[in-house]
């Protein structure tokens, strides 16, 4: 008899799911992982309930049965009801996760639906439930008769960003670019992809890159590809010039109010490619030589006489290299009397002969000084400048 007591006692306890309930002041606070979400994020629930606490030795559960359930709802759907558990023995803290689904969407803009929008699972780790664009989800306890708990956090689309990982790469280093855009953490259960194309000044085509998620759920994405001036652009590796540009684009497909659901934007990025070895070790610049019009060297020179600067330059790369070649000329006053630029390309290890006329208007000395730059409007110094003087009769 004294048994049967015992186990009555035990099922109304049950029954009430709580050894000491006290209705008058409920205590179950509800909160979530995040303030608010994206279409297809997970959501992490914890509600904290010691009354409900109701056995000291084992992992309890709440919110599963027809009286005192747990609803998580959105809109037109609903899990009701869902199972929470207890989070260790005698802790009295509850929780679960739902999978939010979204709704049919193509995400990416290649035609074809990225989503698998359903509502099912009783908990606690088990439940998707479909919802829009721009939703509240709801969390709703019934804490005792009567007495139901609530608490909601909004559900919306965002803008995404892309950025590299720096300003300014060197050619023989890899190039990293990073999307940061929760809306594509499409399955919050594994590691997603989304597509970036990168291009250069000289190859605009460019290619297309996976970026990969960084961790499940985190919705910041980092594609990662080499560079290349000798090879065409090709699966991970880009060509480029030395001094391009290097861009990178994603197209957002999933934007927020005021934009509406098919609308996309196009969010760009660029990085400046600079060579590994350092700019004034890429072309040689030779000592000038003085001559005749017809490249006789000359000795001796004489006020009036027309003569040739002559200078030599050599591309130290392995790839096409421009440059400016800039002569200037200055009296023994270190007033410029004469300058004059020659621009163009070298292909890989070419040597170049350049000159410009010069016609001394009086006799005295002069010095004459020659530079190599990347361009006129970029007087990045590609070769030592050379310098010589010049003694005219």
């Amino acid at each position: 008899m004294l048994n049967l007591l015992v186990i009555i006692h035990l099922l109304v306890l049950t029954a009430l799911a709580e050894e000491i309930p006290d209705y008058n002041k409920p205590f179950a606070p509800i909160f979530t992982d995040k303030p608010f979400y994206s279409w297809t994020d997970k959501i992490k629930i914890t509600i904290l309930a010691p009354s409900w606490n109701t056995d000291k030795n084992l992992i309890d559960s709440i919110g599963d049965t027809e009286s005192y359930s747990i609803k998580i709802s959105t809109g037109e759907h609903s899990l009701e009801p869902y199972k929470f558990t207890e989070t260790d023995v005698n802790s009295g803290i509850f929780s679960a996760e739902v999978v939010l689904s979204g709704f049919l969407h193509d995400a990416n803009g290649d035609g074809n639906f990225d989503t698998n929008p359903r509502t099912s699972g009783e908990g606690p780790n088990n439940g998707f439930l479909e919802v829009d664009r721009d939703s509240f989800i709801t969390i709703s306890f019934e804490f005792a008769d009567g007495v139901i708990l609530t608490e909601s956090v909004p559900v919306s689309w965002n803008v995404g960003t892309i950025q590299f990982t720096n300003d300014e790469f060197f050619s023989d280093e890899q190039i990293s670019v990073k999307v940061i855009d929760a809306d594509m953490n499409l399955n919050p259960r594994t590691l997603d992809k989304i597509q970036i194309q990168l291009y250069s000044n000289s190859d605009l085509t460019g290619i297309m890159v996976d970026a990969v998620e960084t961790l499940e759920s985190s919705g910041v994405f980092v594609g990662t590809i080499s560079l290349s001036q000798s090879s065409t652009s090709s699966g991970n590796r880009l060509h480029f010039v030395s001094g391009d540009h290097v861009f990178a684009r994603y197209d957002d497909h999933t934007l927020p109010k005021p934009h509406s659901v098919y609308d996309n934007v196009k969010l760009l990025t660029t990085a400046r490619i600079n060579s590994s070895v350092p700019p004034i070790e890429r072309i040689d610049n030779s000592f000038v030589r003085l001559s005749d019009s017809f490249g006789n060297d000359l000795n001796s020179f004489s006020a009036g006489n027309q003569l040739q600067i002559v200078g030599t330059v050599t591309n130290l790369q392995e790839h096409k290299h421009g440059f400016v070649y800039l002569f200037q000329v200055k009296n023994a006053d270190g007033t410029a009397e004469s300058i004059a630029w020659v621009g163009g390309n070298l292909n890989a290890h070419q040597t170049l002969d350049v000159s410009q006329s010069w016609i001394p208007k009086r006799p005295g000395d002069y010095e004459i000084q020659t530079y190599v730059w990347n361009s006129i409007d970029d007087p990045t110094a590609l070769g030592p400048e050379m310098s010589i003087a010049v003694n005219v009769n």
